[in-house]
């Protein structure tokens, strides 16, 4: 599948758009708000800014972004249709019987944040909720519930564009996800009216303690910690009869009067201050893909989606006769306070790039797992020119030397006009991981390695071999370069 239709483009529709767009799927958009184009063109540029910085190899080139006049030009053609009109029954019901018409048999997914599956297919359509989260080109999670067959199809299709399905055993309305958010939402109202917290101290009680260990672990893993040696029995046992104790007001509803309303207005615009919707929006971006990548480290909640998702994606072939072994966009983290990429960020990129070849001689993970690999012993990188965040990086690797216990490459990054942006020579020697020692690789490791460099020999390399400060003679470089 590669084509989508957006039926409207608020922020939700944006960011499903924007997921999509990223993925190398075209989109097209139908919104008859004549603010729509502007207001996804604000969410594709947040979006373009932070969802390739979770990955370190590139995302597929994006897809082709239309605004349809018509909700039937947007559907026709489509593979998947995602409704984000607002939630109002009669309204997608209203919309669906156009997409019927339009397009007979497409798969419609709901964005819907609280409706029934069985509601919303009621009138015939093929309908399936795929309930997402702000801001859908980051957070992974989304909710599924329907026909199973069409569940099955929504859940084949999330994992494509690296989210994670969640699919509801039961039709329950507002979904799982939801009630725990208003759960929490309306005992937080319930402390602002009674004067016991303010939005900016409820917001501290939970960025600050359970909101950080949620983001990782959940709510129940957590408590199982908290048993400690003990277990999670004991733990239930000592604390479960507080459950009876009136410490929450969960089950009733504060009225959202004047008073109230104005309390948490005027607290919360004290807390915010002088940022701006725009300012709070690139705030929870740039902490998100923080968040997450962190989370990479260790496979835990959606920094494990990310690998799994990046395990698909693959390098990208070869440029200018070499293997592509890296392959990314340059995320904000790797800028400096000039705001282009920095020393430590281009030996990051070529430490990559060394790893991807690596894979392509056989001395991969499962290589390293035998007790064999490859240690760096030597390094030197050329700056060439600038690289700036958000764009398109490809390194390609050269293996100048691969005999004996010695591997010798020479990594070329490019910028996405071709421009060589700099050159890392890296000098490495296969090793026993468990003596510790260098030794010769196995053989079929070696026979690649040989491989490559017959293959690579005759390629010019402008700059290999220098000493620091020492200019390299014209040559042919900019023959592959």
């Amino acid at each position: 599948m590669s084509r989508a239709a957006i039926i409207g483009g608020g922020l939700i529709g944006g960011g499903w758009a924007a997921r999509f767009l990223l993925n190398g799927w075209d989109v097209a958009v139908f919104d008859p708000d004549p603010e729509a184009e502007r207001k996804i063109a604000a969410v594709l540029e947040n979006a373009r800014r932070s969802l390739p910085a979770l990955y370190d190899r590139a995302l597929p080139e994006e897809g082709r972004l239309t605004f349809a006049a018509t909700l039937a030009e947007a559907v026709a053609g489509a593979d998947w249709v995602q409704e984000s009109v607002s939630e109002r029954l009669e309204l997608k019901h209203r919309v669906y019987a156009q997409i019927a018409e339009a397009a007979p048999g497409t798969v419609i997914g709901s964005s819907t944040s609280g409706f029934r599956a069985a509601d919303l297919a009621s009138q015939g359509a093929p309908v399936v909720v795929v309930h997402p989260f702000n801001p859908v080109y980051l957070l992974p999670l989304v909710e599924i519930a329907g026909d199973p067959e069409l569940c099955a199809k929504a859940e084949a299709l999330v994992r494509s564009v690296g989210m994670a399905p969640l699919l509801l055993r039961k039709e329950i309305d507002a979904f799982i996800a939801n009630r725990f958010q208003e759960a929490v939402w309306r005992e937080a109202l319930w402390m602002i009216r009674d004067g016991i917290a303010t939005t900016a101290e409820v917001d501290d009680a939970i960025r600050l303690s359970f909101g950080l260990r949620w983001g990782q672990m959940g709510l129940f893993e957590t408590y199982r910690i908290a048993g400690g040696e003990t277990g999670y029995r004991h733990y239930l046992e000592q604390f479960g009869p507080s459950l009876a104790w009136p410490w929450s007001r969960l089950t009733d509803v504060p009225e959202l009067d004047g008073a109230l309303v104005d309390a948490i207005c005027t607290q919360s615009d004290a807390q915010t201050g002088d940022r701006t919707t725009a300012d709070l929006e690139r705030l929870r971006d740039d902490n998100l893909v923080g968040m997450i990548r962190a989370l990479r480290q260790s496979g835990s909640g959606a920094g494990g989606v990310v690998l799994e998702h990046e395990a698909q994606l693959g390098t990208g072939g070869m440029l200018h006769g070499l293997p592509v072994t890296a392959a990314r966009q340059v995320p904000p983290g790797w800028a400096d306070y000039n705001g282009h990429m920095n020393e430590a960020a281009y030996l990051e990129a070529g430490t990559w790039a060394t790893d991807g070849l690596m894979q392509l001689i056989g001395a991969d993970a499962g290589y390293v797992a035998s007790g064999k690999s490859f240690f760096t012993v030597d390094t030197r990188i050329r700056y060439l020119a600038e690289m700036h965040v958000g764009e398109r990086l490809a390194v390609t690797t050269q293996v100048l030397e691969g005999a004996g216990k010695k591997m010798r490459l020479f990594h070329r990054i490019f910028r996405a006009d071709g421009t060589l942006s700099a050159t890392i020579e890296t000098l490495l020697l296969h090793t026993d991981l468990t003596t510790r020692r260098a030794c010769p690789p196995e053989a079929q490791v070696a026979r690649e390695l040989d491989r490559l460099a017959a293959a690579h020999r005759d390629i010019p390399a402008e700059g290999a071999g220098l000493a620091v400060g020492q200019r390299a003679a014209p040559a042919k470089e900019r023959d592959i370069a």
